[in-house]
């Protein structure tokens, strides 16, 4: 009963975590008990595993967490739905009281022995499966932030030099390369002609605006960023995090920190501002498809601009949320307040860090939803010319869900439908055969790109 006062008088505050999100902290918190450090016994952990097999999902609010003994807070309300107490959800019953959720299936409440109160609400679960969300989301947008991009860049009609091997062959940042391959894998070459690259070939243009030219730079580097965090957030989940730990062959239980929540924390600050780059440079390219001087195209892409918008609100709106963004992207690990009596003297903030994440990815997604809409718009009035047959593609699957503008009307649908596509990578997908067609038919190109140029070399070169 004693032990049970740790489930009790823990409490969190805001709106519950969705129930996916709240199903991927019962996963992490059964992967840490199952490594046995903790000092759990076997049928508890059966019956965790029973509750998430029958998706038995205690309510958990979002805040309450400092990330000092791991996540507390909200653990405990974990904890209590599976002691029967408390609400729960189930697909069966909704969301009602937890001990009529187990017992409508078959499950009896967690009884719990020596060791299992502190076992069940030590960790860093919380910080760690929502910073899991964020990090694969993080994944997908920037993969498809290149495809988008590459859109916007043959709507302006830009050029493809910039991204020849032997530049990026003599900067070898990996995310660097990796973007100049994928955008020659869309963009004009052998395998896949532009009708709109071949119009402006002999165009006096020198060179483009940073926003075209240092795609590969800027991307490349968010790429390089999810990557760390990726690991750092990989280690975590697969990690015994819980306080004291029980080490059976050395008969001891030994007190320690692995519950700080510093190590997720601040990798998820750091791919906050990574990843918020992305976003960057979009409302900077929206910006140029948007304004006549810069892309001879009509103003805010739409015909008879004095009695229409056209998408003069949609690039506010990408303001905004870039805005936004450069203050959620102010690290959250930088901080930290004394708790427990002066016990718990360092906390690494992590929930928040892993929440505001979780904001600027899904408002990366927003604002490439709309760079998307601009770019297919803008290629509207490049008509009869045909980009490449990859960006064909995307172009068709947008049109399959949004018309072109040829008038005002509600865009916060489109705006949304855009953000779907997006969310279920149906851009990458599109792209996905097309990119391993070029691979296959330009095979130096990839081959000589995990080479390094030393000064003496004088590499013969595929030219694209």
């Amino acid at each position: 009963k004693l032990l049970s006062h740790a489930q009790r008088d823990h409490s969190c505050v805001g709106d519950p975590l969705s129930v996916t999100r709240t199903r991927m902290l019962l996963a992490l918190r059964i992967n840490v008990l199952a490594k046995g450090y903790s000092g759990t016994s076997l049928e508890t952990l059966e019956a965790m595993i029973k509750a998430f097999n029958a998706s038995c999902l205690s309510w958990v609010p979002e805040k309450g967490t400092v990330g000092a003994s791991g996540d507390l807070a909200p653990l405990a309300h974990l904890a209590l739905g599976l002691m029967g107490e408390g609400r729960m959800w189930s697909p069966q019953s909704g969301w009602a009281d937890a001990k009529t959720v187990l017992e409508g299936h078959g499950l009896k409440p967690l009884q719990l022995k020596p060791k299992e109160g502190l076992a069940l609400i030590n960790g860093t679960q919380l910080i760690t499966s929502l910073g899991a969300e964020a990090v694969e989301r993080a994944l997908s947008v920037a993969k498809q932030a290149d495809v988008i991009a590459a859109l916007t860049l043959e709507a302006l009609r830009g050029t493809t030099k910039a991204f020849h091997q032997v530049i990026h062959a003599a900067r070898p940042h990996p995310g660097q390369i990796q973007v100049a391959q994928r955008l020659r894998s869309l963009l004009d070459s052998e395998v896949f002609p532009s009708q709109i690259s071949e119009s402006h070939r002999s165009c006096s243009r020198v060179q483009d605006a940073y926003t075209l030219r240092c795609i590969p730079q800027v991307h490349g580097v968010v790429n390089d960023t999810i990557g760390f965090v990726q690991k750092v957030i990989s280690t975590e989940m697969n990690s015994a995090t819980d306080n004291p730990l029980v080490f059976v062959e050395f008969r001891e239980t030994i007190s320690g920190g692995n519950f700080h929540g510093e190590y997720p924390a601040k990798a998820l600050d750091y791919l906050a501002i990574g990843v918020q780059e992305l976003a960057s440079i979009s409302e900077r390219r929206i910006e140029r498809l948007v304004n006549p001087t810069h892309s001879e195209l009509p103003a805010f892409l739409v015909k008879e601009g004095g009695l229409n918008c056209g998408f003069m609100v949609a690039h506010c709106t990408a303001a905004a949320l870039v805005s936004e963004n450069k203050t959620l992207c102010h690290p959250s690990s930088v901080d930290s307040l004394s708790t427990s009596a002066a016990t718990e003297d360092h906390v690494s903030m992590g929930g928040w860090a892993a929440r505001k994440a979780l904001t600027v990815v899904e408002h990366v997604e927003q604002v490439l939803a709309i760079e998307l809409l601009a770019a297919c718009q803008a290629l509207e009035f490049l008509h009869p010319l045909k980009t490449t047959a990859p960006l064909e593609k995307v172009h068709e699957l947008l049109r399959s869900v949004i018309s072109p503008w040829d008038r005002d009307r509600v865009m916060s649908s489109d705006i949304k439908a855009a953000h779907t596509l997006i969310k279920q990578q149906k851009v990458w997908k599109t792209v996905q055969p097309f990119m391993e067609e070029y691979r296959r038919k330009m095979k130096c190109d990839w081959e000589y790109s995990s080479s390094t140029l030393r000064p003496s070399q004088t590499p013969t070169l595929l030219s694209l």
